[in-house]
């Protein structure tokens, strides 16, 4: 059983929410959380597919708590199923808040990212 205090997977992003990413009271937008999911997703699943990945889907996402201005962003990816073109990650998104030296989930969500080709096709994900 994983321990609901430490991340899942592997951290495969980090960033830091800035003003520019937040609306007038300081909460920074869900879009952008999201963007930072899906760069992360695609970061891990075109590792695995070696080569260029789309996202597909996005399932099963709800934001938990909110990400404040300064807080670190930490994105952790861990591929849960690989298809034949598809490969299925949970994604965690965690907020570093150094003024409180604490850790917290704020999102997670499954993403479902396809495989393709060069002419934009979907391809087999190579075996390991």
């Amino acid at each position: 059983m994983t321990d609901p205090a430490k991340p899942t997977g592997e951290l495969t992003l980090r960033t830091l929410a800035m003003p520019g990413d937040a609306n007038p009271a300081g909460d920074i937008f869900g879009g952008w959380v999201m963007a930072q999911m899906d760069l992360a997703s695609g970061i891990r699943a075109a590792e695995r597919a070696r080569g260029r990945v789309v996202t597909a889907a996005v399932k099963e996402m709800a934001f938990e708590l909110p990400v404040k201005i300064g807080d670190t962003l930490s994105i952790y990816t861990h591929v849960e199923r690989v298809g034949r073109t598809s490969i299925t990650l949970r994604v965690e998104a965690w907020a570093h808040r150094s003024r409180y030296n604490e850790q917290e989930k704020v999102t997670g969500g499954t993403f479902i990212m396809v495989a393709l080709d060069e002419d934009g096709k979907p391809k087999v994900v190579p075996q390991e």
